[in-house]
């Protein structure tokens, strides 16, 4: 048993001679390669400090050498001038901010406001019976064109012509009775009161024919003007009255256009401006002219009401659509514009900044009219000015700034 183990002990050993032999191997090579110096030679003999030259006496303090520098040879050193540092990156060269900017010039513009408003049918009406009666006849299709005084209801009048018929007898018999009066009253066979009597019989006769015959023309109802027939809301034999509604009639051509404006706006327009207007379905803008003006101001909304009257040729815009409208004010055919972003404000007015040598320079300026990205200067720039157009809230009075693109 101890002969097994001593062998496997032996095994063991070699194994792990076999593992460090490489190191071993390794470390002499290293030692080897640290060449002449390594160690005191010197007078000194052995006991020299590793590192020190040959021939330094033992027990001399250590000679300061400095470290050769690692950088592969032909690279900058980190303490050269100018060279880059690693951790920091490379140096930025400071420049002035980018903006964009604009040269102005003058450009013709319109001075126009902006409404909304509702389209109107030039004459409107509801046709309802002016009394109680059963339709007997409904003489129009629904949605057509009608023309003035056509037919459109009738209502039954079988009573009303009876009536109206009686009427005539009564003031036919009240004609004659008055004829053989005035005959008799010419020799003095009657008294002028007896007469007089017969006479206004006659009238009384009269009237009574009169106010049938306009009973009996109430059972037609007749388009008022020339215009389109809306839907019908009763059909033939329905027993109606004034208060129920039977259709509607429609003047569409031409059409109103009902608008406000802000007060302010008044002595700019009067009866014959021309406007624009688009609705919704249509994507051309029709064109329109004011015809009339209200005469007051509404003092609860400060605003002006107006009516345009539109051609409407083709019948294309119906009435009771939502109408956005351009109002044109004046034309300025020399108006200096620059974008609404140019301008700033401060407890002075409004501002904008120049491009002068380089650097924003500051000028207050006056503002006149107004569009949705654009802004007119009346004063404070002049023609062939660069102004700066973009960076406005970091740019400060007399700061660099560099230019990337001008319009």
């Amino acid at each position: 048993m101890a002969g097994k183990r001593i062998a496997i002990w032996a095994i063991v050993a070699a194994v792990l001679g076999l593992i460090a032999y490489p190191k071993i191997k390794a470390a002499r090579a290293a030692a080897a390669g640290q060449g002449p110096g390594a160690t005191g030679q010197g007078p000194g003999g052995p006991g020299g400090i590793p590192g020190q030259g040959s021939g330094a006496p033992s027990g001399s303090a250590p000679v300061n050498a400095k470290a050769a520098p690692t950088t592969a040879p032909g690279s900058a050193s980190p303490s050269a001038p100018g060279a880059a540092n690693p951790q920091s990156g490379a140096p930025s060269v400071m420049g002035g901010l980018p903006v964009t900017a604009k040269v102005l010039h003058t450009e013709r513009i319109d001075n126009r406001i902006s409404a909304t408003g509702t389209v109107l049918a030039n004459e409107e009406v509801e046709i309802r019976s002016e009394i109680s009666g059963k339709i007997v006849r409904i003489a129009f299709l629904e949605g057509s064109k009608v023309n003035k005084g056509q037919l459109l209801v009738k209502i039954d009048d079988a009573e009303l012509q009876a009536n109206f018929l009686r009427a005539q007898y009564q003031r036919k018999l009240a004609d004659d009775e008055e004829y053989r009066m005035r005959m008799q009253l010419k020799i003095e066979a009657v008294s002028q009161r007896d007469y007089d009597q017969s006479l206004n019989a006659l009238n009384l006769a009269k009237a009574g024919e009169q106010l049938l015959k306009a009973q009996t023309d109430k059972t037609e109802l007749r388009a008022p003007f020339a215009g389109v027939i809306g839907l019908k809301y009763v059909s033939e034999g329905a027993l109606v009255s004034p208060s129920a509604r039977i259709t509607t009639l429609q003047m569409v051509t031409p059409v109103k256009v009902d608008f406000t404006i802000p007060g302010k706006y008044a002595g700019w327009v009067k009866p014959g401006t021309p406007i624009t207007f688009t609705v919704q379905g249509l994507d051309q803008a029709q064109a329109a002219k004011v015809y009339a003006v209200d005469p007051k101001i509404d003092p609860d909304t400060r605003t002006l009401h107006l009516r345009a009257l539109c051609p409407n040729q083709a019948g294309s815009v119906l009435p009771g659509s939502f109408a956005n409208i351009e109002v044109p004010l004046q034309v300025i055919d020399a108006a200096i514009m620059v974008p609404t972003e140019a301008l700033s404000a401060d407890a002075k007015g409004p501002k904008v900044f120049l491009y002068k040598a380089g650097k924003a320079e500051p000028h207050s300026v006056q503002a006149g009219l107004r569009t949705e990205t654009m802004v007119q200067l009346t004063g404070g720039v002049n023609v062939g000015d660069t102004i700066i157009t973009s960076g406005i809230i970091q740019i400060r009075p007399g700061a660099p700034v560099t230019l990337t693109a001008v319009n």
